[in-house]
């Protein structure tokens, strides 16, 4: 399986994540949409961090004739992309150079930004994955501020040229999927140390709603190596929404790397996020889960038999009931759902319509490592007469074959059809699929 890993040890940021790409071997032409929907357009220029050729991309808006000089630097300070609903006046001395585009285009609400997103004419793929990235970032401020999601007002965060971060690394990303990028890894992200201040007070790095975006999401933090802000919240939400957490970089056949530069220099460490893809040797597949369950005592045979059905068609990958004793000594059912993160809210409501459950616990958004299928049609003469049997082929992401496992009902069909034991049709099914 191709893989696109990222190197965190100097944290991400938006526009960063974008050279990164870039250099990484996407296509610059990719981001046409975004400049032909906001006016924004991205200039890209090779430069020097420590000695490392790397990618600088700004965002330049085009009602600002005066930034195109200088650029975006979502490259570690998030003046344009803050975590917070309210106008802020930043002071970072210790943060990298700003863009001078940062915060251009006027400021949206949450809803607003979904708008905009759903009318750039995206793909399905591409879409979703900035709409995950957005709310995101309005859920961590919404907590931040304690308001609801629909209250959430972007203002940094909320301008064209974070919009362009967000949407084009999204599209950057798809046009690598397209050539064969399967998973997406980073290891941990360094998030600096020291403060940061804005017109609500200072605080530690990293910022709160770092800390937010880092509870959802599947990698995890570090902090240095240095003081100042290494990552920002547009950066932290873009690799929450994709990326799964390593602690170190996968096994992997290596086919090309790139950077992605921020405007600051350090004296020992050089500003630029590090993107790598090649080829993984063997392994499962991780994906995110959410796990539902509910305790019931009145439920019937019929509503429990029906749960299998009912809950699949709203999302859940599984469906276990299994019976327990609750208070009173009256026996009753454990009925424990896994489902997607995003599937979790539809398949919980869906139980309790059908139950009539009145709390349904979720243990939050958690991974399991999975096995690839397959199913390959397999073939095999009894008493001279050819059957076809449907087999599942249970495999790591390199092809090496943990499970052959026939389908059920294929192999009743074939048994009741010749008078044969079941488990000897799935016998010669499985081992003709081996052979």
């Amino acid at each position: 399986m191709q893989t696109l890993a990222f190197d965190g040890r100097t944290g991400a940021a938006g526009d960063m994540l974008l050279g990164a790409l870039l250099a990484a071997g996407a296509d610059r032409s990719a981001l046409a949409v975004v400049e032909a929907h906001l006016p924004v357009r991205y200039e890209t220029e090779t430069v020097d961090r420590n000695g490392i050729s790397s990618t600088l991309v700004r965002v330049v808006h085009e009602d600002a004739e005066d930034d195109s000089a200088a650029g975006q630097s979502d490259g570690q300070d998030h003046s344009h992309e803050d975590d917070h609903s309210h106008d802020h006046h930043h002071d970072h001395p210790h943060s990298h150079e700003h863009d001078d585009a940062e915060g251009h285009g006027h400021s949206r609400t949450y809803a607003e930004v979904v708008e905009l997103v759903e009318s750039m004419d995206l793909s399905d793929a591409v879409e979703e994955d900035a709409l995950e990235a957005f709310e995101i970032l309005g859920e961590a401020e919404a907590a931040v501020h304690g308001t609801g999601l629909d209250q959430t007002a972007f203002h940094e965060v909320g301008t064209d040229d974070a919009i362009a971060d967000v949407v084009g690394f999204m599209l950057l990303l798809d046009d690598l999927r397209q050539r064969g990028v399967e998973r997406v890894v980073t290891t941990p992200l360094f998030t600096g140390s020291g403060t940061v201040t804005f017109s609500h007070g200072t605080y530690p790095v990293p910022s709160p709603a770092v800390v937010e975006i880092a509870g959802r999401a599947d990698w995890s933090l570090r902090g240095g190596p240095l003081e100042t802000e290494l990552l920002t919240p547009t950066g932290a939400a873009i690799l929450a929404a994709v990326a799964e957490g390593v602690d170190e970089l996968p096994p992997m056949n290596l086919e090309v790397s790139g950077y992605g530069a921020g405007k600051k220099q350090f004296d020992q460490h050089p500003n630029v996020v590090r993107a790598m893809v090649g080829e993984g040797e063997g392994r499962l597949t991780c994906e995110g889960i959410s796990v539902l369950e509910t305790n019931l005592d009145d439920a019937t045979p019929e509503v429990l038999g029906s749960l299998q059905e009912t809950l699949t068609d709203a999302g859940a990958r599984d469906v276990s009931i299994v019976p327990l004793t609750m208070k009173k000594s009256r026996p009753g059912h454990l009925v424990k759902v896994i489902c997607g993160p995003t599937d979790a809210e539809r398949v919980a409501r869906r139980l309790a319509a059908e139950t009539g459950t009145l709390g349904v616990r979720e243990h939050g958004a958690g991974h399991r490592w999975v096995a690839s299928r397959a199913f390959e049609m397999a073939t095999f003469d009894i008493d001279g007469e050819s059957y076809e049997v449907d087999v599942k082929i249970a495999s790591d992401e390199s092809g090496n074959v943990f499970d052959y496992s026939a389908e059920y009902e294929d192999a009743l069909a074939v048994a009741q059809e010749t008078g044969l034991p079941v488990r000897e049709v799935v016998h010669r099914a499985e081992e003709a699929v081996r052979e």
